[in-house]
């Protein structure tokens, strides 16, 4: 079993790591891990996640009433509980304001284009959530539209939010968030973004399925090219042969992505 300053000095680590990578500035962001069904650890207010140490963590209910600690929630911990009392299997939660990934709810630009293939495979398009005040419910309520369907959320000029079963999970998906967001602008400023074609991205859902990848995903995108001749969906597809075999470009490429996705995993 780990202990609980094992959990506080992960939560430090996470806080030092979106610190160091410019996803927060002075104070911003949080960081909470579920302890049971009513107790959590998480970052206190105030402070940089820069400066966090193991004795600044604090424990709080399920309602954010402070259990342990010698400093005070933030009160952005709303967001937070509601994720925990709406996903059972979440443990672990990630607030930050990644600039690139923020940059496009400012612009109102949503970060929904299928581009790489382990962002296909572990958050799939990421919504952007209704703009609500901070520290009030307002942003708690705009999770509600996606919270079953998404482990990662952009919240309208205010940053991101991603989830996982693990802490590590939850963080190396705001990584995903972000750098995801750093390619299609990239993209975007050399004139073209090619997104993945339909028949691939149904090859990348199947190998989620095989790799049994926590947590929700939304799924592929409804094909624009659905049922004419140009859709290469298999679900628009004219069964052909009792077995369909990969060719050996598609293995290697299946091989690489998985391996690639079993180490953002920590597996």
């Amino acid at each position: 079993m780990v202990s609980s300053f094992e959990i506080k000095k992960e939560i430090c680590e996470v806080g030092h790591k979106i610190y160091a990578e410019g996803f927060v500035a002075a104070n911003d962001g949080n960081i909470s891990v579920k302890v049971n069904d009513n107790e959590y650890y998480c970052t206190p207010t105030g402070v940089s996640k820069g400066d966090l140490t193991p004795d600044m963590i604090i424990r709080i209910d399920g309602k954010g009433n402070k259990i342990e600690g010698r400093l005070n929630p933030s009160s952005e911990i709303k967001m937070h509980l509601r994720v925990y009392q709406e996903r059972p299997d979440v443990n672990a939660v990630v607030h930050a304001h990644p600039p690139v990934a923020t940059a496009f709810t400012v612009a109102g630009v949503p970060l929904d284009k299928y581009i790489l293939p382990e962002a296909v495979l572990t958050i799939g398009f990421v919504p952007t959530c209704e703009y609500g005040t901070p520290s009030t419910m307002e942003i708690p309520d705009s999770l509600m539209p996606y919270i079953q369907n998404h482990d990662a959320f952009l919240l309208k000029n205010h940053g991101a939010l991603t989830v996982g079963n693990t802490l590590k999970k939850a963080f190396f998906t705001m990584e995903e968030v972000e750098f995801n967001a750093k390619i299609c602008k990239y993209a975007m400023e050399l004139g073209k973004v090619e997104e993945i074609p339909c028949d691939q991205l149904e090859k990348l859902m199947d190998l989620r399925k095989k790799m049994r990848i926590p947590g929700k995903h939304p799924g592929c995108k409804t094909c624009k090219n659905l049922g004419t001749p140009d859709c290469k969906c298999k679900q628009n597809a004219e069964p052909k042969s009792g077995i369909v075999t990969a060719s050996g470009a598609d293995e290697a490429l299946i091989a690489e992505i998985t391996k690639k996705v079993l180490a953002s995993l920590g597996r």
